[in-house]
């Protein structure tokens, strides 16, 4: 089937390529549409710019979230599940598709959509950066030009029917998860799950730094989130530190007590770490803070330092035991 079809929007067309099924969705402020799209220029070669099926994985958006790329939620709205349709888009419409696609290959290569940018508005950020970082985006983003989108759509769904990312969350959403998860992550530790613990502490803290960027630093809204995401983090930091990993530990402490350099319970799991990849005297450091900040934790702190001194004599002895055999004339 091939119908070319005016969408009533200015500098679009549309061409079915294969019909979908039952009725159009309806698409309400918050559903999901996952879809599979391939962007094409408009020339003789119909050069292909970007195709999700490489990446294997559908892409999808939430209705009414603003995704930058806004003719998008139009195109995909006109559509039926199943159905596969090639659009044509003129220039007005595709100004910001270099910026969305640079997320997106982002993305697929496992990297921070976001890696590098001011907080600032899309266009702001087109402005200060000068290139993309993808020759092919950088000559769309000189000359912007119409472009090609085939879609297939597979499904909508409605609000209530996923479970909703962070990302596409209210604030009122975001607020009310953040105690739901603590909670689950309080659980998992009980358990002693402590990844999956781990990651819902980790999510809640996403819910909350989503919600900061939105507030003056340390001005009041500012610094009522923040005293939420303190506990957070230092029980995400605790599962590290049973997890092993404590290079994490130390990145995340590390981090809080740029802030806040009087929490005695930062530098305690920070000293933990530390004393972990052998940093004695930082470890040392730490824990002797921690004694200074909170009186009540000096027993806590004086078993730790016996720990760590018997640790360092025992690798003290095992180095010079290795050494030692290195430099060793050999046997006869």
């Amino acid at each position: 089937m091939e119908e070319t079809y005016l969408l009533n929007v200015e500098g679009v067309k549309k061409k079915i390529l294969h019909g979908g099924q039952g009725e159009l969705p309806k698409f309400q402020d918050g559903s999901k549409i996952t879809f599979h799209f391939q962007t094409l220029k408009d020339d003789f070669e119909r050069t292909v710019i970007d195709d999700s099926r490489e990446a294997g994985i559908p892409m999808e958006i939430i209705v009414g979230k603003m995704f930058k790329l806004e003719i998008w939620e139009t195109l995909l709205s006109s559509m039926r599940a199943g159905e596969v349709a090639e659009f044509w888009c003129d220039a007005i419409h595709t100004g910001m598709y270099a910026l969305v696609s640079r997320g997106m290959r982002r993305i697929a290569e496992g990297r921070d959509p976001l890696e590098g940018q001011k907080h600032r508005c899309g266009m702001g950020n087109m402005f200060d950066y000068h290139s993309t970082g993808y020759d092919d985006l950088d000559e769309l983003q000189r000359t912007p030009q119409p472009l090609i989108f085939i879609m297939e759509l597979f499904r909508v769904e409605e609000p209530s029917a996923y479970k909703r990312d962070t990302w596409a969350m209210s604030k009122e959403e975001k607020l009310a998860a953040v105690p739901v998860l603590h909670s689950e992550g309080n659980r998992l530790v009980l358990r002693k799950e402590f990844a999956q613990a781990a990651a819902k502490y980790q999510e809640a803290v996403i819910c909350l730094r989503n919600l900061q960027a939105k507030e003056k630093p340390w001005e009041d809204g500012w610094l009522k989130l923040e005293s939420l995401v303190t506990p957070l983090v230092l029980n995400y930091c605790q599962c590290q530190l049973e997890l092993g990993e404590y290079y994490e530990v130390l990145e995340h402490t590390t981090e809080l007590l740029q802030k806040h350099n009087d929490n005695a319970k930062a530098y305690f799991k920070r000293a933990k770490a530390h004393a972990a990849v052998w940093n004695e005297r930082e470890a040392r450091e730490d824990f002797l803070r921690v004694a200074h900040l909170d009186p009540s934790m000096a027993a806590a702190v004086k078993k730790e330092l016996k720990q760590l001194g018997e640790r360092m004599r025992k690798k003290h002895v095992e180095d010079r035991k290795r050494y030692q055999g290195l430099f060793q004339p050999p046997q006869g």
